[in-house]
């Protein structure tokens, strides 16, 4: 008997018919390009001015806690160009008016109804160099920022920038200048800056509150006991 082999013979070419439309490449496949929640740097080099940024940043999102369409962050990085994760920025504090509050990785301008926050602060440290607040002053003015402000602790020294036909112009005077956003009050007090809030109050740290509140309880039970003293219910008349 004769063992057959099996051929395996070439396919037969595809004829298209004239004029028939070759089908379309496969799709090039679409790197997904990633937005990274840290820059690796610190928020702060130094307790001074870790100090002011938690302060300026908390106390602005105190002043607009019952407002559900403004956000407040700090250290928070921005992207405003969608497509390109090397165009960005960390302000120290930023304020968006017309976006909720709320917790956020980072800040993608595309996905936040392309708002760019309308006010920046920036607290400096002696590492930050003349080049880098230029790029960061740059970089507010071209993307949309409407009032920039800048603190350095160091040197006690106060500059503000307001936004008028297109670009940041210098304020002139920043002591008693009032924020057109924010409605606060900039002033110094020697060297330290100092914040007040539309309704006359100052900023505060934490431990400051914490301080004005511990007062507060300790003269409320004063209060009370001298009350109850005179054989008054404080819970009667209000007191705590």
């Amino acid at each position: 008997m004769t063992a057959t082999a099996n051929l395996q013979l070439p396919a037969a070419p595809v004829r298209q018919s004239p004029g028939a439309i070759p089908p379309p490449p496969d799709p090039i496949p679409r790197t997904e390009i990633i937005y990274p929640d840290s820059d690796g740097k610190p928020m702060a080099d130094n307790t001074r001015q870790f100090r002011y940024i938690v302060t300026i940043q908390g106390g602005i999102a105190a002043l607009f806690a019952d407002r559900t369409d403004v956000f407040v962050a700090g250290d928070l990085l921005w992207y405003p160009v969608e497509g390109n994760n090397k165009i960005r920025a960390a302000p120290d504090t930023m304020v968006v008016f017309g976006r909720p509050p709320g917790d956020r990785g980072s800040y993608l301008q595309w996905q936040e109804d392309g708002l760019a926050p309308q006010v920046v602060f920036e607290v400096l440290s002696p590492g930050n160099t003349v080049a880098e607040m230029t790029r960061k002053f740059r970089f507010y003015e071209q993307y949309g920022v409407e009032e920039y402000y800048v603190y350095d602790p160091d040197r006690g020294s106060l500059d503000g920038w307001i936004r008028r036909n297109g670009r940041l112009e210098d304020i002139p005077e920043m002591e008693g200048w009032v924020s057109p956003r924010l409605g606060i009050r900039f002033s110094l007090d020697g060297m330290d800056l100092v914040l007040y809030r539309p309704d006359g109050r100052r900023f505060e740290t934490f431990l400051e509150l914490e301080q004005r509140a511990e007062t507060e309880r300790q003269r409320a039970e004063r209060l009370a006991a001298r009350l109850r003293a005179l054989g008054v219910d404080p819970e009667a008349t209000g007191s705590d």
